[in-house]
């Protein structure tokens, strides 16, 4: 699907389904210098299910247009717009990593526009390290790697994954990074750095929450997730056995599974 948001062209991929008013929504949230298809397997198993399926592109990445948003608010507002202008009037709304504090901000911003909300691989405030921020201003190619090395778990990222053989993740995600175009890395860990309001939104969230994390995750350890559960109000959180990070390609079934439950409860 393809919208004029801003002026500019926006881009969410459908799962190849048309939008049905009647069915209910599900709305996916890419993290830091990805975009859609990230949600490859959960968004497509969603639209062919009985769902609207809308895993935006946010601005600067994949085929929206730029220019990049350099706030989680920022990027909050330009989802709330694609959904309006979507017209879409409630949703279940996903988001993994700089996506999931989007879609915090939104939830907590348009109450009306989330049905629930799932926050996957998430860190409350998500801490970005000067030497990372660092690299991915002045080196890409170091700072891309060094998330790469982050983002799996040790089974990963020998190439452990006997759903997709042939598949490698770790190159996978390096060559996803490396799409993007320069400095969009840098502006997406900066703004996850300066998000400073996810407290104060997730107090604020009316809905049902799920929070899943990855018992292996280096990037935002379960740990740094306790207090944005503490916050919630309505919540309940799970952890994936021996994933990461990216738990939706290392452990696929398991976080569709998750995600699928939640979303139907």
């Amino acid at each position: 699907m393809k919208l004029t948001v801003n002026n500019k062209s926006a881009y969410a991929y459908t799962g190849t389904r048309a939008f049905n008013p009647s069915q209910r929504t599900a709305v996916f949230i890419h993290g830091a210098a990805n975009d859609h298809s990230v949600w490859a397997l959960q968004s497509r198993y969603f639209a062919w299910h009985g769902w609207n399926v809308l895993a935006v592109d946010v601005p600067g990445h994949g085929q929206s247009e730029g220019p990049l948003c350099t706030s989680i608010e920022s990027i909050a507002n330009w989802v709330a717009t694609f959904l309006d202008a979507a017209q879409v009037k409630s949703a279940v709304v996903i988001g993994h990593s700089m996506g999931s504090l989007t879609a915090l901000e939104l939830t907590a911003r348009r109450p009306d526009l989330a049905s629930k909300l799932a926050m996957v691989g998430s860190a409350v405030p998500m801490a970005v390290g000067d030497v990372l921020l660092d690299a991915a201003r002045d080196d890409e190619d170091k700072a891309r790697r060094m998330i790469v090395d982050w983002s799996f778990a040790p089974n990963s990222q020998l190439g452990n994954n006997h759903k997709v053989p042939g598949m490698w993740l770790p190159g996978h995600l390096l060559a996803l990074m490396r799409r993007m175009a320069k400095g969009v890395l840098h502006n997406d860990l900066a703004a996850c750095r300066a998000y400073t309001n996810g407290l104060d939104a997730a107090a604020k969230v009316p809905c049902p929450t799920f929070v899943l994390m990855g018992e292996r995750d280096m990037m935002t350890a379960p740990k740094a997730a306790l207090g944005l559960i503490a916050a919630l109000k309505s919540v309940r959180s799970e952890t994936i056995v021996d994933a990461g990070h990216n738990m939706m390609s290392e452990a696929p079934g398991t976080t569709l599974d998750a995600l699928w439950q939640f979303a139907n409860e």
